[in-house]
Protein backbone atom coordinates (compact mmCIF):
# COMPACT_ATOMS: atom_id res chain seq x y z
CA UNK A 1 0.00 0.00 0.00
CA UNK A 2 1.31 3.34 -1.24
CA UNK A 3 2.12 5.92 1.60
CA UNK A 4 -0.21 8.35 0.12
CA UNK A 5 -3.38 6.62 1.02
CA UNK A 6 -2.42 5.15 4.25
CA UNK A 7 -1.95 8.70 5.01
CA UNK A 8 -5.76 9.07 3.72
CA UNK A 9 -6.62 6.58 5.59
CA UNK A 10 -5.55 7.70 8.68
CA UNK A 11 -7.02 10.81 8.23
CA UNK A 12 -10.45 9.92 7.88
CA UNK A 13 -9.90 7.07 10.76
CA UNK A 14 -8.89 10.39 13.00
CA UNK A 15 -11.72 12.04 11.55
CA UNK A 16 -14.39 9.54 12.55
CA UNK A 17 -13.19 8.84 15.96
CA UNK A 18 -13.20 12.46 16.45
CA UNK A 19 -17.05 12.53 15.26
CA UNK A 20 -17.46 9.45 17.46
CA UNK A 21 -16.65 11.11 20.43
CA UNK A 22 -18.28 14.66 19.90
CA UNK A 23 -21.73 12.27 19.45
CA UNK A 24 -21.40 11.00 22.58
CA UNK A 25 -21.26 14.13 24.46
CA UNK A 26 -24.13 15.68 26.63
CA UNK A 27 -25.85 18.67 25.33
CA UNK A 28 -24.17 22.07 26.80
CA UNK A 29 -27.21 24.21 28.48
CA UNK A 30 -27.98 27.44 28.22
CA UNK A 31 -27.43 29.22 31.90
CA UNK A 32 -29.65 32.45 31.92
CA UNK A 33 -28.49 35.22 33.93
CA UNK A 34 -30.68 35.87 37.09
CA UNK A 35 -32.88 38.95 37.06
CA UNK A 36 -31.05 41.59 39.21
CA UNK A 37 -32.16 41.95 43.05
CA UNK A 38 -34.98 44.91 43.15
CA UNK A 39 -33.31 47.82 44.86
CA UNK A 40 -33.98 47.85 48.63
CA UNK A 41 -33.16 51.41 49.09
CA UNK A 42 -36.32 52.70 46.87
CA UNK A 43 -40.05 53.29 48.22
CA UNK A 44 -43.00 53.92 46.31
CA UNK A 45 -44.37 57.81 46.87
CA UNK A 46 -47.78 59.09 45.81
CA UNK A 47 -47.10 62.00 43.38
CA UNK A 48 -49.21 64.48 41.05
CA UNK A 49 -49.09 62.41 37.71
CA UNK A 50 -49.73 65.62 36.04
CA UNK A 51 -49.68 69.69 36.57
CA UNK A 52 -52.54 70.90 39.15
CA UNK A 53 -53.57 73.64 39.71
CA UNK A 54 -55.01 74.98 42.41
CA UNK A 55 -59.00 73.70 42.87
CA UNK A 56 -58.16 70.62 41.31
CA UNK A 57 -60.37 67.89 42.43
CA UNK A 58 -58.20 64.45 42.28
CA UNK A 59 -58.90 61.10 40.98
CA UNK A 60 -56.69 58.27 39.15
CA UNK A 61 -55.87 60.61 36.52
CA UNK A 62 -54.13 62.77 38.87
CA UNK A 63 -52.04 60.55 41.28
CA UNK A 64 -49.52 58.01 40.54
CA UNK A 65 -47.19 56.07 42.89
CA UNK A 66 -43.66 56.62 41.48
CA UNK A 67 -40.25 55.20 43.32
CA UNK A 68 -38.36 57.46 45.48
CA UNK A 69 -35.45 57.04 47.34
CA UNK A 70 -35.61 55.80 50.59
CA UNK A 71 -33.19 58.14 52.22
CA UNK A 72 -35.28 61.10 50.95
CA UNK A 73 -38.50 59.90 51.53
CA UNK A 74 -39.25 61.92 54.77
CA UNK A 75 -42.74 61.34 57.17
CA UNK A 76 -44.36 63.84 55.38
CA UNK A 77 -44.22 61.81 52.11
CA UNK A 78 -47.52 59.63 51.31
CA UNK A 79 -45.72 56.26 51.01
CA UNK A 80 -47.18 53.19 49.48
CA UNK A 81 -45.53 50.82 51.92
CA UNK A 82 -47.58 52.41 54.96
CA UNK A 83 -51.01 53.65 52.84
CA UNK A 84 -51.11 51.29 50.24
CA UNK A 85 -54.88 52.46 49.49
CA UNK A 86 -54.44 56.11 49.53
CA UNK A 87 -54.89 57.13 45.42
CA UNK A 88 -59.15 56.12 46.87
CA UNK A 89 -58.46 57.66 50.26
CA UNK A 90 -57.66 61.30 48.08
CA UNK A 91 -60.40 60.68 45.26
CA UNK A 92 -62.72 63.61 45.66
CA UNK A 93 -60.29 66.08 47.70
CA UNK A 94 -59.56 68.90 46.54
CA UNK A 95 -56.10 71.07 46.02
CA UNK A 96 -55.52 74.06 48.06
CA UNK A 97 -52.30 75.18 46.46
CA UNK A 98 -50.69 74.32 42.99
CA UNK A 99 -48.77 70.93 41.68
CA UNK A 100 -46.26 70.22 39.67
CA UNK A 101 -45.95 66.91 37.47
CA UNK A 102 -44.11 64.02 40.05
CA UNK A 103 -44.33 66.37 42.95
CA UNK A 104 -45.20 64.45 45.84
CA UNK A 105 -48.68 64.79 47.15
CA UNK A 106 -48.79 66.52 50.66
CA UNK A 107 -51.81 66.29 53.06
CA UNK A 108 -51.55 69.86 54.44
CA UNK A 109 -51.70 71.02 49.96
CA UNK A 110 -55.06 69.51 49.90
CA UNK A 111 -58.33 69.22 51.92
CA UNK A 112 -61.65 67.06 51.28
CA UNK A 113 -64.36 69.23 50.38
CA UNK A 114 -67.05 67.04 51.51
CA UNK A 115 -69.30 68.75 49.12
CA UNK A 116 -68.48 71.93 50.16
CA UNK A 117 -67.80 75.38 48.65
CA UNK A 118 -64.18 75.60 46.70
CA UNK A 119 -63.28 78.89 48.25
CA UNK A 120 -64.38 77.56 51.72
CA UNK A 121 -62.17 74.44 51.25
CA UNK A 122 -59.31 76.40 50.76
CA UNK A 123 -59.77 79.15 53.32
CA UNK A 124 -57.74 78.27 56.17
CA UNK A 125 -59.16 77.64 59.63
CA UNK A 126 -60.10 80.68 61.74
CA UNK A 127 -60.32 82.27 58.96
CA UNK A 128 -63.38 84.44 57.49
CA UNK A 129 -63.55 85.85 53.48
CA UNK A 130 -65.57 89.12 52.80
CA UNK A 131 -66.21 90.46 49.93
CA UNK A 132 -65.78 94.13 49.33
CA UNK A 133 -66.97 96.56 46.05
CA UNK A 134 -64.21 97.62 43.97
CA UNK A 135 -64.28 99.99 40.61
CA UNK A 136 -64.93 97.59 37.53
CA UNK A 137 -61.96 99.65 35.73
CA UNK A 138 -59.62 98.98 38.39
CA UNK A 139 -59.77 102.38 39.76
CA UNK A 140 -59.72 101.15 43.15
CA UNK A 141 -57.58 98.13 43.32
CA UNK A 142 -54.47 99.43 41.47
CA UNK A 143 -55.68 99.72 37.86
CA UNK A 144 -56.99 96.23 37.68
CA UNK A 145 -53.21 94.61 38.09
CA UNK A 146 -54.22 92.93 41.14
CA UNK A 147 -54.39 89.21 41.20
CA UNK A 148 -55.54 86.24 43.60
CA UNK A 149 -52.85 85.44 46.26
CA UNK A 150 -51.76 89.20 45.93
CA UNK A 151 -51.51 90.98 49.25
CA UNK A 152 -52.43 94.40 49.48
CA UNK A 153 -53.30 97.35 52.15
CA UNK A 154 -56.84 98.46 52.69
CA UNK A 155 -57.58 102.03 52.76
CA UNK A 156 -60.47 104.17 53.49
CA UNK A 157 -62.00 106.95 52.49
CA UNK A 158 -64.35 109.03 54.06
CA UNK A 159 -65.95 112.65 54.26
CA UNK A 160 -65.53 114.79 57.64
CA UNK A 161 -68.86 115.92 58.35
CA UNK A 162 -67.74 118.00 61.11
CA UNK A 163 -64.60 119.82 59.27
CA UNK A 164 -66.62 120.40 55.89
CA UNK A 165 -69.25 122.34 58.10
CA UNK A 166 -66.39 124.59 59.70
CA UNK A 167 -64.62 124.95 56.68
CA UNK A 168 -67.67 125.42 54.13
CA UNK A 169 -66.54 122.83 51.79
CA UNK A 170 -65.54 119.17 51.62
CA UNK A 171 -62.76 117.84 53.69
CA UNK A 172 -62.01 114.23 53.36
CA UNK A 173 -59.89 111.86 55.31
CA UNK A 174 -58.13 108.45 54.18
CA UNK A 175 -56.29 106.20 56.23
CA UNK A 176 -55.04 102.50 56.11
CA UNK A 177 -57.33 100.35 57.75
CA UNK A 178 -55.40 96.79 57.36
CA UNK A 179 -52.08 96.03 56.48
CA UNK A 180 -50.74 92.69 54.13
CA UNK A 181 -54.31 91.34 53.71
CA UNK A 182 -54.55 88.33 51.02
CA UNK A 183 -56.61 88.57 48.00
CA UNK A 184 -58.65 85.17 47.47
CA UNK A 185 -60.46 86.32 44.45
CA UNK A 186 -61.15 89.19 42.18
CA UNK A 187 -64.96 88.82 40.63
CA UNK A 188 -65.12 85.28 40.39
CA UNK A 189 -61.61 84.18 39.49
CA UNK A 190 -59.46 82.81 42.19
CA UNK A 191 -56.77 81.98 40.55
CA UNK A 192 -54.27 83.62 37.32
CA UNK A 193 -55.11 82.16 34.36
CA UNK A 194 -51.87 80.80 32.55
CA UNK A 195 -49.85 83.90 33.26
CA UNK A 196 -51.99 86.30 32.25
CA UNK A 197 -54.37 89.23 34.17
CA UNK A 198 -57.15 88.11 35.20
CA UNK A 199 -60.39 90.55 34.00
CA UNK A 200 -61.42 92.37 37.19
CA UNK A 201 -64.61 92.24 38.35
CA UNK A 202 -66.87 94.45 40.65
CA UNK A 203 -65.78 92.74 44.11
CA UNK A 204 -62.46 91.82 45.19
CA UNK A 205 -62.78 88.67 48.08
CA UNK A 206 -60.21 89.35 51.03
CA UNK A 207 -58.91 86.86 53.41
CA UNK A 208 -59.69 87.98 57.09
CA UNK A 209 -59.83 87.13 60.73
CA UNK A 210 -63.69 87.26 62.51
CA UNK A 211 -62.40 91.03 63.98
CA UNK A 212 -61.15 92.14 60.49
CA UNK A 213 -64.37 91.13 58.79
CA UNK A 214 -66.61 93.35 61.30
CA UNK A 215 -64.25 96.07 60.56
CA UNK A 216 -64.84 96.03 56.76
CA UNK A 217 -68.49 95.43 56.71
CA UNK A 218 -68.88 98.58 58.84
CA UNK A 219 -66.49 100.69 57.03
CA UNK A 220 -68.17 99.88 53.50
CA UNK A 221 -70.97 101.73 54.86
CA UNK A 222 -69.33 104.76 55.70
CA UNK A 223 -66.65 105.42 53.92
CA UNK A 224 -64.82 104.25 50.82
CA UNK A 225 -62.72 101.07 50.63
CA UNK A 226 -59.34 101.09 48.03
CA UNK A 227 -56.17 98.44 47.39
CA UNK A 228 -52.98 99.25 47.36
CA UNK A 229 -50.65 96.70 46.10
CA UNK A 230 -47.95 95.16 48.21
CA UNK A 231 -44.81 93.88 46.95
CA UNK A 232 -43.54 90.48 47.33
CA UNK A 233 -40.86 91.46 49.20
CA UNK A 234 -42.90 93.43 51.94
CA UNK A 235 -45.33 90.51 52.33
CA UNK A 236 -43.19 88.94 55.38
CA UNK A 237 -42.07 92.01 56.79
CA UNK A 238 -42.65 93.86 60.05
CA UNK A 239 -45.04 97.03 59.61
CA UNK A 240 -42.71 100.58 59.31
CA UNK A 241 -43.99 102.70 61.73
CA UNK A 242 -45.33 106.06 59.88
CA UNK A 243 -45.08 109.72 61.01
CA UNK A 244 -48.70 110.87 60.29
CA UNK A 245 -48.44 114.58 61.70
CA UNK A 246 -49.92 113.09 64.59
CA UNK A 247 -53.35 112.45 63.01
CA UNK A 248 -53.21 116.48 62.35
CA UNK A 249 -53.23 115.93 58.62
CA UNK A 250 -56.95 116.11 56.17
CA UNK A 251 -57.52 116.21 52.54
CA UNK A 252 -59.33 119.52 51.87
CA UNK A 253 -61.13 119.26 48.56
CA UNK A 254 -62.18 122.71 46.75
CA UNK A 255 -63.51 122.79 43.59
CA UNK A 256 -62.43 118.89 42.48
CA UNK A 257 -59.11 119.78 43.63
CA UNK A 258 -57.85 118.10 46.85
CA UNK A 259 -55.05 119.62 49.12
CA UNK A 260 -53.61 118.16 52.43
CA UNK A 261 -53.26 120.99 55.14
CA UNK A 262 -52.77 120.39 59.10
CA UNK A 263 -55.69 121.00 61.23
Amino acid sequence: MKASRLIIVGVAGFAGLLALLLSGREPQQVVQAAPPPADANTTEVLVAKIDLSMGTALSDAELAWVKWPQDLASSALIQKSARPNAIEEFKGAITRQPFFANEPIREEKIIKGNGSGFLSAILPSGKRAIAISIDSRGASSAGGFILPNDHVDVIVTRRDSEASLKAGTDIYQSSTLLNNVRVLAIGQNIQEKNGERVVVGETATLELDPSQAEMIALNQRTGTLALALRSMVDINKPEDKRNRSGGNAMTVVRFGVSQEVTR
